[in-house]
């Protein structure tokens, strides 16, 4: 089976001596390809440290951290910042949308850095935003002209134009409605089911994680409970 995510006997502590703190400890996790895990867990508990180790924004203090198969220890810098274009889409609470750029622009701009032609990137990007049910009419116009789900739609879009194997989506549903909220859920659940994306799911929502097909819980640093249940149905991702 091959593996999204591998973190192996994972520490991380932040200061020295009795003034440091550890933000996990000895963390074993395993993501397989194609699987939608949804990481639970308080504040503090280690999620946010968690997703920088695995984005290889920072490096744990112990153990082994593997992205696609590769081992962040062995890679540079510029090898890092390239794995993580071509192989990490990333979602949060925020939309970090442009404003001033189009719906269509704000997804075609990861692509330049990938170096496609502009005609390549916009087809490209069009082709995303209509795979994620953003209609043709937004493409054009401004982030400040749509509603906070189709704003969060567009970001989706953003996170999957490179097509990475794996999404991060941080508290995706945090500045949504409950109603908006499950319709990015069902669209992330669609993805994940319709074309085998990898999905992590960082949530405080109960509701949020039950579209996962496995739920992670941290606590005090350390997984405190694993669990595969039969994700909630596919919606309507309208």
């Amino acid at each position: 089976m091959a593996l999204a995510i591998a973190l192996e006997h994972v520490s991380k502590r932040y200061g020295v001596d009795s003034h440091g703190a550890d933000a996990l400890r000895d963390v074993s996790l395993r993501v397989a390809a194609g699987e939608f895990v949804a990481l639970v867990g308080p504040s503090g508990s280690g999620k946010s440290t968690l997703l920088n180790l695995v984005a290889g924004l920072d490096n744990p203090s112990a153990g082994r951290v593997f992205l696609a198969g590769e081992d962040m220890a062995h890679l540079s810098e510029d090898a890092r910042s390239d794995l993580r274009l071509r192989s990490i889409g990333f979602v949060f609470q925020s939309f970090n949308l442009f404003p001033t750029f189009t719906v269509r622009e704000n997804v075609a701009w990861p692509l330049e850095f990938l170096g496609l032609a502009r005609r390549m990137a916009r087809e490209r990007a069009a082709a995303t935003l209509a795979q994620v049910r953003v209609a043709e009419a937004a493409w054009s116009r401004r982030p400040g002209e749509l509603s906070g789900g189709e704003q969060q739609r567009v970001a989706v879009a953003r996170a999957l134009v490179a097509e990475p194997g794996l999404l991060v989506a941080d508290e995706p549903t945090g500045n949504l409605d409950s109603e908006s909220g499950a319709h990015v859920l069902a669209l992330l659940r669609r993805l994940n089911a319709e074309t085998g994306l990898t999905v992590l799911l960082v949530t405080h929502s109960p509701v949020a994680a039950a579209f996962g097909q496995r739920t992670v819980e941290l606590r005090d640093g350390r997984v405190v409970r694993d669990v595969r249940r039969r994700p909630a149905g596919l919606v309507s991702a309208r």
